[in-house]
């Protein structure tokens, strides 16, 4: 089977998903202003509905990135732009929104991804993508509670780790954050860089099957164009709803005057 050069951009239907992702980011994101900015009540959101709907949309924006590496035609430039626009994104929140601060975002865990896999890719093109799917979405399993002190997945603990790993607020990137850490958007590497690696295999297995790829071809082009510029849409969705918001008047505070 040929293989198709780095950088072309042959299969909509990735680009559509990215791009359906997107809209139900900004939505969901406009819910985060109605209700922690504005102060209206909407119960399921904060609820576990919310919560999920926030873990649909990370999860698949950070598996199709990882999927999406090996398409990439500068794999370096890429990355660096996506640490740059992070770190950008934790300048302006910390001097603009400091109550809303970010470390650590997804974008910063997407650059740095891409950034590991630069050396990486030599080896693991070497392992047998099923295998390599398997066992880095299971390390990702395993590793899900980590920046909350412990393994395991979601309400399942398997073991508390040692307090020291968390003693330093330099090991939050690593998904180590000491107490007194604090970020509205918080991503770090583990688990979320197995993810991305579960992703990257992903495409592994879907590149050596041709009916796999024609089912990828097609797209939806109104989608597909939203997820081809997924970066700068992501860049600027949020002060343009920070300024639809601000014409919506504040929730009343019940026994407020």
């Amino acid at each position: 089977m040929n293989r198709i050069r780095p950088g072309t951009r042959p299969y909509g239907m990735l680009d559509t998903v990215r791009g359906l992702c997107l809209i139900s980011m900004i939505l969901y994101h406009g819910m985060y202003d109605l209700v922690n900015v504005k102060g209206y009540s909407v119960p399921w959101y904060n609820a576990l509905p919310g919560y999920w709907w926030q873990q649909s949309i990370c999860w698949t924006f950070i598996l199709l990135s990882g999927l999406c590496w090996q398409l990439s035609r500068h794999p370096l430039r890429r990355s660096l732009m996506l640490v740059g626009c992070g770190a950008a994104i934790t300048l302006v929140t910390w001097f603009f929104m400091p109550s809303e601060l970010i470390q650590y975002g997804v974008l910063t865990l997407l650059g740095f991804s891409a950034l590991l896999m630069i050396p990486l890719h030599k080896l693991l093109k070497r392992v047998p993508p099923l295998a390599g799917l398997l066992c880095s979405f299971g390390l990702f399993l395993l590793l899900r509670n980590v920046p909350n002190g412990s393994l395991g997945f979601e309400g399942l603990r398997l073991c508390t780790l040692p307090d020291w790993l968390y003693d330093s607020e330099l090991f939050a990137v690593l998904g180590f954050p000491a107490p007194a850490f604090s970020s509205s958007d918080y991503f770090p590497l583990i688990p979320w860089f197995f993810l991305f690696v579960t992703g990257y295999f992903l495409w592994s297995l879907l590149s050596r099957q041709e009916k796999a790829l024609k089912c990828l071809r097609p797209g939806f082009a109104p989608l597909a164009f939203l997820g081809r510029h997924s970066l700068v849409i992501y860049l600027a969705h949020q002060p343009v709803l920070m300024a639809l918001f601000w014409l919506l008047p504040n929730a009343r505070v019940p026994g407020a005057v």
